[in-house]
């Protein structure tokens, strides 16, 4: 499968490059073989002139098919640049050098062997310290969730935890553990009827991040495809009033579902004062009837991502999980339409099987190869991205955003103010 169209432009810088290096050394060649031509020919006819009343000696066969050859070659090899530029780039355009390609993968193991994960799947740092202690046993008081437990997440010690230097983060989830879809990826339970929404979560919420002193939350939810609104309005009210208790100060990230499409529900987040809309479109194309449920779609989330950007939201989010069995280049194109749609951070990570009745890991991506995605990704001109084998859509993601968006922002508008102070002080002494 190939990749082509205008959204990879920028992408593809690099392989556009190249093929103007063949280009140029292909017309350099073509140019070389005709200068030959014309030479022989004026030696030709320069011995013609000095012999003119001569005999005309005829052209052997070996001289016809060297002058012929010498005219096809431009052609020919102008033409197969052509075809390779109209053709498009394809993962292996966009690495440098074979050994990313070889190490892209290695096979995952059935639920039942006795292989180890590879090396770069291990995690070191254990769920642990007092933010960690603290935080666990405000959401126990409380009754809230967090993804980070119902997903199972690697990383739930090291975000919630903080420290050297890293910003604190955890991701609660809204509107209770059960949810109205069945994912084939997903640990969080699921049912037709769920319990009714707590009405005091959002207090509740709102309460424990502020005791925490946090600076950044991810909201995330289940899909509540039985209620009218999918319960964007609960989520709203959790947002408002989290800012309300934070004075602003806290940065807030909403992983809000599909709405079933509901434009509606879309705009009710993003006119919340929500800092991040995210929403996950968690794999290519091709595999999204046998990833996600079947309620959930491709062109369906893309359309909520691109109407949340033109909604007025800040920044926007999506993720992709690898390892489900995508090919390179689908996983291209999936970053190529994800730009394409005002998508301004982007994250990738390594599928992990929760269960033995979940769907099954079809391979393990190299961290080389998610190196190589990053750089395709920062090329197409993401915002921000994270790729690792380790990463998931909510992980670091207040180092992620405080570091990579709001502080180049401030200082921008800082340098702006400075700019404009001098200019307003002359105009005050014009205006006296």
């Amino acid at each position: 499968m190939a990749v082509s169209g205008p959204n990879l432009l920028r992408a593809g810088a690099p392989w556009l490059a190249r093929q103007a290096q063949q280009l140029a050394s292909g017309l350099a060649v073509a140019t070389s073989l005709e200068s030959q031509r014309l030479g022989l020919a004026l030696a030709g006819f320069t011995t013609t002139s000095a012999a003119a009343h001569a005999p005309a000696e005829p052209a052997t066969a070996a001289q016809a098919a060297a002058s012929t050859s010498a005219q096809q070659a431009p052609a020919a090899a102008v033409e197969a640049l052509r075809r390779k530029l109209a053709h498009g780039p394809d993962f292996s355009d966009f690495v440098t050098g074979q050994e990313v390609v070889e190490k892209y993968s290695v096979e995952a193991p059935s639920w039942t062997a006795k292989k180890r994960k590879p090396d770069w799947m291990k995690r070191n740092k254990l769920p642990g310290g007092d933010k960690y202690t603290d935080i666990k046993a405000k959401l126990r008081e409380l009754k809230l969730s967090t993804v980070c437990e119902e997903a199972r997440c690697p990383n739930l010690g090291e975000c919630w935890g903080g420290g050297d230097g890293h910003t604190a983060t955890a991701t609660i989830m809204l509107m209770g553990d059960t949810c109205t879809r069945g994912c084939r990826f997903c640990a969080v339970k699921t049912s037709k009827a769920p319990p009714p929404l707590d009405p005091q979560e959002p207090d509740n919420v709102a309460r424990a991040v502020a005791a925490w002193g946090l600076d950044y939350v991810v909201l995330t939810s289940v899909d509540r495809d039985d209620m009218p609104d999918g319960g964007s309005a609960h989520i709203a009210r959790t947002i408002r009033l989290l800012k309300e208790a934070t004075r602003g100060s806290l940065l807030v990230e909403a992983l809000v579902p599909d709405f079933q499409g509901n434009m509606d529900c879309v705009k009710t987040i993003v006119d919340s004062g929500l800092d991040v809309y995210a929403h996950n479109v968690e794999t290519v194309e091709r595999l999204q009837s046998v990833v996600r449920d079947r309620r959930a779609g491709w062109t369906q989330s893309l359309n909520t991502l691109q109407r949340a950007k033109e909604m007025g939201a800040k920044v926007t989010k999506s993720s992709i999980m690898l390892g489900c069995g995508e090919t390179q280049e689908e996983v291209v194109a999936t970053l190529a339409a994800l730009r394409s749609h005002g998508v301004d951070v982007v994250t990738l990570g390594q599928y992990m099987r929760p269960t033995k009745k979940h769907m099954a890991v079809s391979e393990f991506v190299t961290p080389e190869a998610f190196k190589a995605y990053e750089q395709i990704a920062q090329d197409m001109g993401f915002l921000y991205v994270a790729s690792g084998p380790m990463v998931r859509s909510s992980y670091r993601a207040g180092e992620l955003y405080i570091t990579n968006v709001l502080r180049g922002r401030q200082q921008q508008q800082q340098g702006g103010q400075e700019e404009q102070q001098p200019q307003q002080r002359v105009e005050g002494q014009q205006a006296q």
